[in-house]
């Protein structure tokens, strides 16, 4: 059988550029090599393409990438695949055909539908969400709002951008403190691993926190804090999503920051989570259900905050290209689930292809 060629792209110009890079290196040592030959395509932190055997290791020890080929995406239906730079700063390139993209991207120009557009136009399925879901995620105040278009329980929130902020800040620490109370969270629209987001607890620290949003994004969403446990959940699918077993988060800090995350061991995951029978299947329910009302396919997980004692379960956000080391809380729910490593990556590799095939029956001219 001949082996098709995947492009696994990772790094990018986000916040996230380590995350991504840690998630990569779990994804291609699962990739079937006896199906798949893997081309890895690693994008700089000031946005370069490239690429080469040696590129994950570069960009990891942030070595001199001077040497590096770079590359491009051919977006030219007929020949889909990737351009490769013969060597840097030589001007003949080469043309390596590709079957299939698996962008580890995570945050903006990324996870946030820029690259899913380029991947539009070249004709490869790739995995993960499209353009509008990608887009609609990201944006933290957008998906609330469509969570609550499709009657998704969500906690309070506010959100504006840096032009109003500027002009009227004693208007909106007015209403962050009557609207949501303090304290609250304040966070970049569109970032994701925690970064950039405080936990304000005085009147006096919500300025400050709204500048340090403000340094990732343009725009900021404020939100209330809410009780209960930290629960996620993974979902799997396209139009027919399903929900793994919930787990829960109990972060070493006072809330699972960038640290808490990925620096800090101490944090805890529980998985799966402790939840009365009713509320984990109400839980699996509202992961699928949010899944569907951002129009996901592929992969998301779904973050919640659960209260026992009121059986209250608010939304908090989805993400569609969560991480996906393989400690990550993403797979290692769907191993509780019955669904190791290896298989889960096959079965977005799979997705990705039968999506792209239903797709491709679609018309893209007028009848005649």
């Amino acid at each position: 059988m001949k082996r098709k060629k995947v492009a696994v792209i990772f790094g990018g110009r986000s916040g996230e550029h380590i995350v991504s890079l840690k998630s990569a290196r779990s994804i291609m040592e699962a990739i079937d090599r006896e199906r798949y030959t893997i081309i890895p395509v690693g994008i700089s932190r000031d946005g370069t393409w490239l690429t080469g055997d040696r590129i994950w290791d570069l960009l990891w020890e942030q070595r001199d990438l001077r040497g590096a080929p770079r590359a491009a995406i051919f977006t030219d239906p007929r020949q889909p695949g990737l351009l490769v730079e013969e060597r840097q700063g030589s001007s003949s390139w080469s043309f390596v055909g590709l079957d299939l993209i698996f962008p580890v991207l995570h945050g903006p120009y990324g996870e946030d539908g820029t690259v899913q557009g380029l991947f539009e136009l070249t004709g490869i399925p790739y995995v993960g969400s499209g353009v509008l879901s990608s887009a609609v995620a990201m944006d933290k105040a957008v998906m609330k709002i469509l969570f609550q278009q499709h009657d998704l329980p969500v906690g309070p929130y506010l959100y504006f951008n840096r032009r109003e902020w500027q002009k009227e800040p004693s208007r909106w620490i007015e209403q962050i403190c009557s609207v949501l109370k303090l304290p609250c969270f304040v966070k970049p629209a569109n970032l994701g691993s925690s970064i950039g987001i405080s936990k304000v607890n005085r009147v006096e620290e919500l300025g400050p926190a709204i500048d340090e949003a403000l340094l990732y994004d343009d725009k900021v969403i404020v939100e209330a804090l809410l009780k209960g446990k930290e629960i996620e959940c993974s979902v799997l699918g396209d139009l027919e999503p399903r929900a793994s077993r919930p787990g829960e988060i109990i972060p070493c800090n006072e809330f699972y920051d960038y640290t808490a995350k990925y620096l800090d061991e101490r944090s805890e995951l529980i998985y799966p989570a402790e939840l009365k029978p009713a509320l984990e299947e109400k839980v699996r329910e509202l992961a699928c259900q949010a899944f569907t009302a951002v129009e996901a396919s592929g992969l998301a997980r779904v973050d919640f905050f659960v209260d026992e004692q009121s059986s209250a379960i608010f939304i908090n956000e989805i993400n569609t290209m969560p991480g996906f080391t393989d400690i990550s809380m993403y797979p290692k729910l769907w191993e509780v689930s019955g669904v190791g490593y290896r298989e889960l990556v096959g079965r977005l590799m799979k997705l990705a292809e039968d999506r792209f095939a239903r797709r491709r029956e679609l018309l893209t001219a007028p009848p005649e």
